[in-house]
C-alpha cells in the first residue's frame, strides 16, 4: 500500500489534497487521493504514475513501504504555524533524511552515532546553571573556549543529521528518526532561507532542548536560549575580550565581536547582560539603537552578517560526491537525492561553486 508514502511526499511538496487534485488535471478526485493515503484503496497504473509525477518522485518510491518516522517533533516559531507549513516541514525532513540515509546505505556508512553527553540530560533548576551545561559539553567535545567555525560541520560530526528548508513561520524543529531495526536519530531543522550568524544560534537553541531537562520553575525557551549564548559566546572567551564590567559599548565594537563570534550584536548584547558585563541602562540604550537602525525587525539586516551558505549543513552532498566518485551508486539516483536535474548534477561536479 501507498498510503504513508503518498502522504509524505504530498506534505513534502506543500501541496493539499485538492492541489494535487489539479495537479493531476482531475483524474480523480480529492477524497480519492484521500483514501490512498489512508489505505483505504489503489491508484490504477495511470493515477499511480500521474501522481508521480506532480510529486517529482518515482513510482518505485510511492510503492515502497515508509521504513522511517518522525518521533518527539519539537517546533521552534515566533508565531503559530498553520498546519499546512507543519505538515510540509515534517514532509520535507522525513523526505531528506530518507536520502540521506540512502547515501550512507550505498557507501555502507553506518550513520554517525549521536554523541550525546554521558550526563544528559541536564537538570535545570535556575537559568544560571544553564552555563555550566554548555561548558561541559563544550570540554567533552574537546572545544575549549575558542569560537566555533561551523556549528552545523560540528553537530553533523557528532551525529545529529542538520536539514536546512524554505521556512516562513517557523524557525526551526528538532525530531528524531526512527527506522525499522534501527536506533533514533536526532535531527535539527534550520530556516535555509536565513544568515549565517542566526542559524548557529538556532542550532545551538534546539542542541540545548536535546541535553536539558528545565523544571517547571524554569522557562524552557529562556534556558535554550541562555544555553545558546553560553555555547557560543563561553563567559572567559567574552571577558578576554571586553572585560568584565563595561558602561559604555559602540556599535563598531559589537561588530567586531560579531565577526569573531558569528552571534548578532542583540545575541551578543544579552549575553553581556546575562554575564553582568552590561548593566540595565546600556543594555537598553543599545537596543533603542538597534530599534533605530532597523535590526530588530525582519529580515534583521545587521551589518557584517554572515552569508546563509556559511552554515549550509554539507554533509550529505560530500556524500553523495563520493557515493558518484567510487560508483557506489547511479548519477540519476543521486540528481534525484539532491534534487537537481542530471545536467545540473554534471554542472555542479564540473564547475562547483565557490562558498564565500
Amino acid at each position: 500500500m501507498i498510503g504513508q508514502r503518498l502522504k509524505v511526499a504530498r506534505s513534502a511538496s506543500g501541496l493539499s489534497l485538492r492541489d494535487l487534485e489539479d495537479k493531476i488535471d482531475n483524474l480523480v478526485t480529492a477524497q480519492a487521493i484521500g483514501k490512498y493515503e489512508r489505505d483505504e484503496g489503489m491508484p490504477s497504473s495511470r493515477v499511480l504514475s500521474a501522481l508521480a509525477r506532480a510529486l517529482s518522485v518515482s513510482e518505485a518510491y510511492l510503492l515502497t513501504a515508509q521504513d522511517m518516522t518522525l518521533d518527539g517533533v519539537e517546533f521552534r516559531r515566533k508565531k503559530m504555524p498553520s498546519k499546512r507549513e507543519e505538515s510540509f516541514v515534517e514532509g520535507q525532513a522525513l523526505h531528506l533524511l530518507e536520502r540521506y540515509l540512502t547515501i550512507e546505505d550505498a557507501l555502507g556508512l553506518p550513520s554517525v552515532d549521536w554523541a550525546q553527553p554521558d550526563d544528559a540530560p541536564y537538570p535545570v533548576s535556575e537559568l544560571a546553571t544553564v552555563d555550566n551545561v554548555a561548558l561541559s559539553i563544550r570540554r567533552i567535545w574537546g572545544l575549549g573556549i575558542d569560537p566555533i567555525p561551523n556549528v552545523s560541520e560540528l553537530f553533523e560530526e557528532r551525529g545529529i543529521k542538520i536539514l536546512s528548508l524554505r521556512l516562513d513561520d517557523i524557525d526551526g524543529l528538532t525530531a528524531s528518526v526512527v527506522r525499522k531495526d534501527g536506533d533514533a536519530i536526532p535531527v535539527i531543522v534550520v530556516k535555509e532561507n536565513e544568515c549565517g550568524e542566526r542559524k548557529r544560534f538556532t542550532l545551538a537553541h534546539e542542541l540545548a532542548h536535546m541535553v536539558l531537562e528545565s523544571s517547571q520553575d524554569v522557562d524552557a525557551e529562556k534556558a535554550a536560549n541562555r544555553f545558546a549564548g553560553a555555547f557560543l559566546m563561553p563567559a572567559e572567551a567574552l571577558w578576554a575580550e571586553i572585560g568584565k564590567h563595561r558602561t559604555a559599548m559602540s556599535l563598531g565594537e559589537l561588530v567586531e565581536l560579531k565577526k569573531k563570534f558569528g552571534a548578532s550584536v542583540q545575541a551578543i548584547t544579552y549575553r553581556c547582560r546575562e554575564l553582568g558585563i552590561f548593566k540595565e541602562p546600556l543594555f537598553k540604550d543599545l537596543f533603542n539603537k538597534f530599534e533605530k537602525m532597523g535590526w530588530r525587525s525582519p529580515p534583521y539586516e545587521e551589518p557584517e552578517s554572515m552569508s546563509a551558505d556559511k552554515e549550509m549543513p554539507r554533509r550529505m552532498e560530500r556524500l553523495c560526491f563520493r557515493a558518484l566518485a567510487e560508483k557506489a551508486i547511479s548519477e540519476s539516483k543521486v540528481a534525484e537525492i539532491l534534487g537537481l536535474s542530471v545536467r545540473s548534477l554534471a554542472e555542479k561536479m564540473d564547475q562547483p561553486s565557490l562558498h564565500s
